[in-house]
This record gives C-alpha cells, sequence and structure tokens, in this order.
C-alpha cells in the first residue's frame, strides 16, 4: 500500500483530487504551515464534497468542515 502524501493545507479540492489520482491513493495527511500534520481527508470526502451544490472551485482544504 503506498503511503499518503503530505499536502498543505491551503491546497485547493481540485488539485487535492489530480494529487491523489495520480498517486493512486485514498487518502492525504494535510499539513500546517510549519508542517505539522493536522489530518486526514480521504478521497470519499472530497468527491461528496464536490458534487454538492455549493461547491466551487476554490475551495481550501483548511476550510472544509469537520467531518
Amino acid at each position: 500500500m503506498a503511503h499518503a502524501p503530505r499536502i498543505p493545507d491551503d491546497m485547493t479540492v481540485e488539485v487535492a483530487l489530480s494529487l491523489m489520482a495520480g498517486a493512486q491513493v485514498d487518502h492525504l495527511v494535510l499539513c500546517d504551515g510549519d508542517d505539522q500534520s493536522t489530518g486526514l481527508v480521504t478521497l470519499a470526502r472530497l468527491s461528496v464534497l464536490r458534487d454538492a451544490p455549493t461547491y466551487t472551485d476554490r475551495v481550501r482544504l483548511r476550510d472544509l468542515p469537520e467531518g
């Protein structure tokens, strides 16, 4: 199983989805400005978010609601 890439939390959802596809992973490790892990984001969660009527391509991972 591939290790999840560590990514900055200011990345957009669209870029994160693209990165997941390229890396063939189903989750990413979110990091803050000090490269400290702040959580995980999953492909399933981002896919649901992208399908929501309020979604825009400017949504950043740090702005995702907890869940």
